[in-house]
C-alpha cells in the first residue's frame, strides 16, 4: 500500500467515527435520552428503567447476530459492506425518531432499538480495519485518533442542532427538537461517505484455507455450509484466544468497567437534568465542554498509548473514573457538577481508545474481526448489566445519587482484574489458526 493510500484510508476511518460520534452524543446522551424520559414516557423511575431495558435489549440483539456474520466477514470480502449495511439501519431509524411524540412509549423504544443495533454492530467491523489501516507501533495514536475525530464530530453535531434544542420540550418547540434527530440522521450519512470511497476491503483468505472442506463443486459454500464453517471459525478463534495469556483476562475487564463507562454515558444528561436541575440549554452547554475534554483525552493519551503501553494506560483513566464516580454521588452543585464531567470527560475516549488498541495485540492470524466481535460481544454484554442496574436501582430507592455510587463496583472490578494481566504482544508470528 501506498503513503498516499495508508493516509486516505486512515483518514477515511477517522471520518466515520467523526460522522457516527453524532449519534451517541445527541441520541443516547443528550437529546433523545431526555425527551424520551421527559416527554415519550412521561417522566418517574419507570422512565429510567425503560430506558435502561431498550438499551440493554439492543445490545443483547446485537451480541446474538454479530459474531457469526464477523466469521464470514473474515472469510470473504464483505467486512465493508456489512459496516455499512448497519451505519444505515441506524441512520434509517435515527431519521424515524423523529416522528416520535409524546406516550409513543412502544414506537419510540423499537426505534430506538433498531438504530442502537445499527450503531453498536457497525463499530465492530468499524474497529477490525484498525490493525489493516495502522502500523503496530502507531495502533495507538492512530485508535486516539478516531477517537478524537468521533469527539469533533459529536461537538460540531451539538452546535448545528444546539438552536433545535435550546428552546427544550414547550409545546411549540417540540417540533424542532425532534427535528433535531433528522439532523443527527443526515450529518451521520454525509460525513460517512469518505470512507465509502476510501476504505479498502481486505482480501479474504482463499476458500480452502477459510472453511476446509465445505465447498461446492463451484468452489462456493451453501448459505447452510457457510453459516457452519463460520460458527466452526467462532470456535477455533475462541481456542486461540484462550491460549494467549492475558486475552481473555483482559475481555473480561473490559466486559466490566465497560459496564461503568456505558452506564455513566446513557444516564449522565438524565442525571443532570433530573437531580441537579440543569436546564436544557445548560445540558447542551455541559456536553460540549465534556465533548472538548474527550477528545483532548483521546489525542493525548493515544500517544501516550504509543509510549507507556495501553494497558497502564487504561489503568490511569480507571482511577480517574472511580474518582469521578465519588464526586458525582456528593456533588449538589451545578458548577461542581461541570468541573467533574470535564474530568470524566479527558478518561472517556482515552480508556476506549487504549482498549481498542489493546486488543489487537491478541489477535490470532486470520481472525481479526472475530476478534474485535468477542470484544464488542464483552462491550454489549456489559451494557445490559450496568444500564438495568442503575435503573433498577433509581427505581427501588427514588435516589440517582445511589445509581450513580453503584457503578462504582464495575470500575474497581475491572481495574482489579487488568491489573492482573500481561500486557499482550502483537500476534502476526503465531501461524494460522489451529
Amino acid at each position: 500500500m501506498s503513503r498516499r493510500s495508508r493516509k486516505l484510508e486512515i483518514f477515511s476511518w477517522c471520518a466515520y467515527d467523526f460522522a457516527n460520534s453524532a449519534y451517541p452524543t445527541l441520541i443516547i446522551t443528550v437529546a433523545y435520552s431526555i425527551y424520551f424520559k421527559k416527554i415519550v414516557a412521561g417522566g418517574g423511575g419507570s422512565a429510567d428503567f425503560l430506558w435502561g431495558l431498550s438499551l440493554s435489549t439492543a445490545m443483547i440483539i446485537t451480541s446474538l447476530i454479530a459474531p457469526p456474520l464477523s466469521a464470514i466477514a473474515d472469510r470473504s470480502a464483505i467486512r465493508k459492506r456489512l459496516l455499512l449495511v448497519f451505519a444505515a439501519v441506524c441512520i434509517a431509524a435515527t431519521l424515524l425518531l423523529s416522528t416520535v411524540g409524546a406516550g409513543m412509549i412502544a414506537w419510540g423504544m423499537v426505534l430506538y432499538i433498531v438504530a442502537t443495533i445499527g450503531f453498536e454492530g457497525s463499530l465492530i467491523f468499524y474497529n477490525a480495519f484498525l490493525p489493516d489501516i495502522a502500523e503496530p507501533a502507531h495502533r495507538g495514536r492512530n485508535s486516539g485518533w478516531g477517537w478524537g475525530a468521533g469527539y469533533l464530530g459529536g461537538i460540531l453535531c451539538l452546535f448545528l442542532v444546539k438552536p433545535l434544542l435550546a428552546g427544550g420540550f414547550s409545546p411549540e418547540t417540540l417540533p424542532l427538537f425532534r427535528a433535531s434527530f433528522a439532523v443527527v440522521a443526515a450529518f451521520y450519512a454525509v460525513f460517512t461517505l469518505p470512507l465509502f470511497f476510501w476504505l479498502g476491503e481486505a482480501r479474504p483468505p482463499a476458500w480452502p484455507q477459510a472453511y476446509g472442506d465445505v465447498r461446492l463443486s463451484g468452489g462456493r459454500p451453501s448459505a447452510l455450509l457457510g453459516a457452519i464453517a463460520a460458527f466452526r471459525s467462532l470456535w477455533k478463534t475462541l481456542r486461540a484466544l484462550h491460549r494467549r495469556e492475558g486475552a481473555l483476562r483482559f475481555l473480561l475487564a473490559f466486559f466490566l468497567y465497560n459496564d461503568g463507562i456505558v452506564t455513566v454515558i446513557s444516564f449522565s444528561s438524565i442525571y443532570a437534568v433530573t437531580t441537579l436541575g440543569f436546564s436544557m440549554g445548560e445540558t447542551l452547554e455541559l456536553f460540549i465542554a465534556v465533548q472538548l475534554s474527550a477528545g483532548a483525552g483521546a489525542f493525548a493519551l493515544g500517544y501516550l498509548s504509543d509510549w507507556w503501553g495501553e494497558r497502564k494506560t487504561i489503568l490511569l483513566t480507571l482511577a480517574n473514573w472511580c474518582l469521578v464516580v465519588v464526586v458525582a454521588y456528593f456533588t449538589e452543585t451545578k458548577g461542581v457538577f461541570l468541573m467533574v464531567s470535564i474530568l470524566a470527560g479527558f478518561s472517556l475516549g482515552s480508556c476506549q481508545s487504549a482498549s481498542r488498541s489493546l486488543i489487537a495485540r491478541y489477535i490470532p492470524p486470520g481472525g481479526t474481526t472475530q476478534t474485535y466481535a468477542f470484544y464488542g460481544l464483552c462491550g454489549k454484554m456489559s451494557s445490559v448489566l450496568g444500564p438495568l442496574t442503575f435503573g433498577a436501582v433509581s427505581a427501588a430507592t427514588g435516589s440517582q445519587r445511589v445509581a450513580i455510587l453503584s457503578v462504582l463496583v464495575f470500575f474497581v472490578a475491572g481495574g482489579a482484574l487488568l491489573w492482573t494481566a500481561p500486557d499482550g504482544d502483537d500476534a502476526e508470528s503465531d501461524g494460522v489458526l489451529p
